[in-house]
């Protein structure tokens, strides 16, 4: 499900902000894009991007069981279809469980059906081969057909029939367990050949993921949740709408040069930074390159965002002054490397400015509001508005925790077909995403599609990639355990909508994973509306 999204603060001039400054909370989007991309053979990530659905749209991992499945032997594949061909005798299957909710198949084909599918092997080549001397579609004595043909080809058509044929009656023990293309035939194709010619029977091993069982710790914990929700002061509806309403009235102001003073609040400054990490003997200095800037434009009423003491360390700086101060960085660092780090701070004022402002009053209520006529008019529609986005940014925050929550109360056994498939989906957002930032050239774009870049970044992100599948899979046990359901017309709304969007940008679709992912979101909203109906939940401002 939709993660909360804290971004960042963006600084005045487009600068990139260094290390001493902190994080600020702006209002996330509120819809989150669901991304697919499917392997192929030119390109390992070939993305395509989907559009949103509902507020709580998220990267499914739902487990879907298998409609179609493919297993593969060698340069052989085996296509898994409902249909099952009549055996002229039973086939032997072995079930073992396997960690990551994979299981075993061991399946012993005896001498009849390898018999049966030797003659419907030899019966075909019969009518296809036009062997000298005798009419297309004749019978052609044994000994000269398989001459004719080769035996080695005849001993792979053959163990080719013996797959297609008995597979489907394999897979039978696991229908409506089986995850969607996870079936493998792992015993290898040339073994089948020799343990066929030497003893007219055949023995293959099949392995195949199947959905995983969600255990709830304690059972049923998730009706009687008890949430605590952190909300950010930034979001509070009446501070962001007063601090809305005075970037809009510095909008309306200058900068003017100071020229007779020290730095005050209000003013805006523009410094050279350089920061060095000491030790506790003070000896061996080491530059810290992330708290660095040059020409860094500094609105001192935004000093809430930097590194605690830092403001107050530079007021009364004047134009071409230099101060140098040590400072430490707290624990809670959004940065891990520089958390309880001791700092020693340099910096020289290069420029100071203070903000000639119009005083706010009914005449300029149209620049601050386009078609308000009236100050009071225009801090009501900013109250408004930031009450939406207050809304939301609760909302999110409280799927949040109810998610996190969900995550610590199951136990999962996550197959490995499904956490590939997540992590894929996840690394197909962020590339688009760098691609959408950086515009990559096509060198670039194949360097991080390429597999080893794809496995890296499953390896590193693997107790991440667990757990949001863990609370997609508690999510998705939840809405069956309360029998919810959402109404036809919702998910065919959702379903053309997408599909409009795709045709719209030009993009190719994929139909039936399109109502997939729309049913997974909206299966996803109603559990969620459901746990906060039933939840205790409290609110903290931080």
């Amino acid at each position: 499900m939709e993660l909360c999204i804290r971004s960042r603060a963006l600084l005045n001039w487009n600068q990139q902000a260094p290390q001493f400054l902190g994080k600020s909370s702006l209002s996330a989007n509120l819809k989150t894009q669901f991304l697919q991309f499917n392997k192929k053979k030119s390109n390992p990530l070939s993305l395509h991007k989907l559009p949103s659905f509902s507020r709580r749209t998220h990267h499914s991992a739902f487990p879907k069981c298998a409609r179609k499945s493919t297993a593969s032997a060698s340069s052989s594949s085996v296509a898994v279809g409902p249909e099952k061909d009549r055996l002229p005798a039973d086939i032997g299957i072995t079930e073992t469980v396997e960690p990551n909710s994979r299981l075993k198949l061991a399946v012993e084909v005896p001498p009849a059906v390898c018999d049966d599918c030797y003659k419907r092997v030899m019966n075909e080549f019969m009518k296809q081969a036009k062997v000298p001397g005798f009419r297309p579609g004749k019978n052609v004595p044994e000994s000269i057909l398989l001459s004719y043909v080769g035996k080695q080809n005849v001993l792979k058509a053959t163990v080719e029939s013996v797959l297609k044929r008995t597979l489907p009656h394999a897979m039978a023990s696991v229908t409506g367990r089986a995850l969607r293309d996870s079936v493998r035939i792992v015993t290898k194709f040339s073994d089948m050949e020799k343990a066929y010619s030497s003893h007219n029977s055949l023995r293959y091993d099949v392995i195949v993921d199947v959905a995983p069982e969600v255990k709830w710790i304690p059972d049923n914990g998730y009706k009687n949740l008890k949430i605590v929700v952190e909300i950010d002061s930034d979001i509070n509806a009446k501070v962001a709408s007063e601090k809305e309403l005075r970037q809009r009235q510095k909008s309306l102001g200058a900068l003017k040069i100071v020229t007779d003073r020290g730095l005050q609040i209000g003013d805006v400054v523009v410094l050279d930074i350089s920061a060095t990490k000491i030790d506790e003997d003070k000896s061996n200095a080491q530059n810290i390159p992330d708290a660095e800037s040059k020409g860094f434009h500094f609105d001192t009423e935004d000093g809430d965002k930097v590194l605690p003491g830092f403001l107050d360390s530079i007021i009364g700086i004047q134009q071409g002054e230099k101060k140098s101060f040590p400072l430490v960085f707290p624990e809670s660092w959004s940065q891990p490397s520089l958390r309880g780090v001791n700092a020693q701070f340099t910096v020289q004022c290069k420029e100071l400015f203070y903000r000639d402002m119009p005083e706010l009053d009914d005449s300029l209520a149209d620049k601050l509001l386009p078609g308000c006529t009236t100050l009071e008019q225009v801090k009501e529609s900013l109250f408004q508005k930031c009450l939406e986005v207050e809304q939301m940014a609760k909302d999110r925050a409280t799927d949040n925790a109810i998610l996190d929550q969900l995550c610590k109360m199951v136990e999962v056994d996550i197959p490995q077909s499904l956490f590939e498939e997540q992590g894929r989906q996840l690394y197909g957002a962020r590339l688009l995403e760098i691609q959408a930032n950086m515009k990559l050239n096509e060198q670039q774009l194949a360097s991080l599609s390429s597999p080893k870049a794809v496995n890296e970044y499953l390896e590193n992100q693997k107790e991440n990639i667990a757990n949001m599948m863990k609370q997609n899979l508690a999510v998705g046990d939840i809405f069956e355990r309360e029998n919810l359901q959402f109404s036809t017309d919702e998910l065919v709304k959702e379903v053309e909508n997408s599909i409009a969007e795709f045709k719209r940008h030009k993009q190719e679709y994929d139909e039936d994973r399109i109502r997939e992912q729309v049913q997974e979101v909206l299966e996803g909203a109603k559990v969620l509306e459901w746990l906060r109906e039933h939840a205790e939940i409290q609110y903290i401002t931080r």
